[in-house]
């Protein structure tokens, strides 16, 4: 979970300005925390209070999270059919096939007990706004990815894993030199995040080389970086440096679902 939200954090200062290079500083006074790391707390809180309180109880109480948290937090640069969704409290999913359920899912991947426990999970937080065939994919695959990374399997084993759900053979070289447009769908994005993490030797690597792809940088350290964290552990220092960007009700979800699911 720390993996995504400084994959966020870092990244978040490119979005608009893309950098592709990878030796940049990692944490500046520009940086902040965007609708990933927001959406990926009311995931948290959701998992937290209302993981065991069956499917249609979680979701309902994700709805309202995730609204609540947009309320609070209006600066996030939300997508603008998520906007609407989150301020209309009659609107329901809409069809989305965009990043923005595998950026937010990476807690999953700590609460579940089994790889199809996160499957499970990862639909259900998709399926609330991005329920389109290609948001819940993108959602189930980085939440598989992180489970299996974090309960030992190799990146041989994650790769082929993954394979179920995308096609590879592109390097992040390759990704780059294409300097492709601003893309900001499940399928335009998570294999390029996946394929930094694969690429990359560890978790602060992942998160520099997925920031170098350009576009949507921001979301694709969070996706990588998700899986990274999970992989590598997270150094506290990147922790600590980290901290500084959120506020103690962000910290205060974020330290309570650590505590409880990601010893």
């Amino acid at each position: 979970m720390w993996g995504a939200i400084i994959g966020d954090i870092v990244g978040s200062r490119f979005e608009f300005a893309n950098t592709y290079r990878t030796d940049f500083s990692l944490f500046s006074n520009n940086c902040f925390f965007t609708d990933d790391t927001v959406c990926t707390v009311a995931v948290a809180e959701a998992l937290l209070r209302f993981g065991d309180a069956g499917e249609e109880t979680f979701k309902r109480e994700l709805v309202r999270l995730l609204r609540e948290y947009v309320n609070r937090y209006p600066n996030g640069g939300y997508g603008g059919r998520f906007l609407r969704w989150a301020i209309d409290g009659n609107m329901g999913p809409y069809n989305s096939f965009g990043n923005g359920s595998a950026m937010r899912v990476s807690p999953v991947s700590w609460y579940a007990k089994s790889l199809e426990e996160a499957e499970y999970f990862a639909k259900l937080t998709a399926e609330v706004t991005h329920n389109h065939p290609e948001g819940i994919k993108g959602a189930v695959a980085v939440a598989g990815a992180g489970f299996l990374a974090r309960t030992g399997k190799t990146k041989e084993e994650i790769g082929a894993y993954l394979e179920h759900y995308y096609s590879f053979g592109i390097s992040c070289d390759e990704w780059r030199a294409k300097r492709m447009p601003f893309d900001e769908t499940c399928q335009g994005t998570v294999p390029i995040a996946m394929e930094c993490f694969l690429e990359a030797e560890n978790f602060e690597a992942t998160v520099r080389l997925a920031v170098s792809m350009g576009g949507d940088s921001d979301t694709i350290a969070a996706m990588a970086g998700g899986v990274a964290g999970a992989f590598y552990g997270v150094d506290g220092s990147h922790q600590q440096l980290a901290r500084r960007y959120l506020d103690e009700e962000l910290l205060a979800v974020i330290d309570d679902f650590i505590g409880k699911y990601c010893k």
